[in-house]
């Protein structure tokens, strides 16, 4: 175990957590962790509603740290890395199970964004003028 409480590589966990992992590692990674610790998949719709809890914890920590809402005082802060990464957990076990390449799918989905909107975020002056945005909301 490293400083940090993450797993070094050992025969109980065969990846080496100091490494960069790709997305298709990353499947497998997830693939082989539910098929030894796991026991098996959940079923999608259940991932389906894990998927949700856990962006719901997501959406809790950032609306308490960068929107309006505050922390109780007895509450203990989110981690927003370990939510996330749960996030991608969840959405990784539904690609397994879906059989979702999630590496095709990215640079598919990537090059349709970057078709689709290639001067659509250039010409959106609500990006570019914090006075106009704020107009266009009827604030002064």
């Amino acid at each position: 175990m490293n400083d940090d409480g993450v797993p070094s590589a050992s025969e109980d966990h065969p990846c080496d957590f100091d490494q960069p992992v790709t997305l298709q590692q990353a499947q497998q990674d997830v693939d082989q962790w539910i098929k030894t610790i796991g026991v098996r998949y959940f079923d999608e719709m259940t991932n389906l509603a894990q998927l949700v809890e856990e962006v719901g914890e997501v959406a809790r920590i950032i609306s308490r740290t960068c929107g309006e809402q505050s922390y109780r005082k007895d509450q203990v802060p989110g981690n927003l890395g370990d939510e996330l990464a749960d996030v991608l957990f969840v959405t990784i076990c539904l690609a397994n199970q879906s059989g979702v390449d999630l590496t095709q799918a990215f640079h598919r989905n990537l090059a349709k964004k970057t078709r689709r909107d290639v001067t659509r975020h250039q010409d959106n002056f609500k990006l570019h003028d914090q006075s106009k945005n704020s107009s266009a909301l009827g604030e002064k």
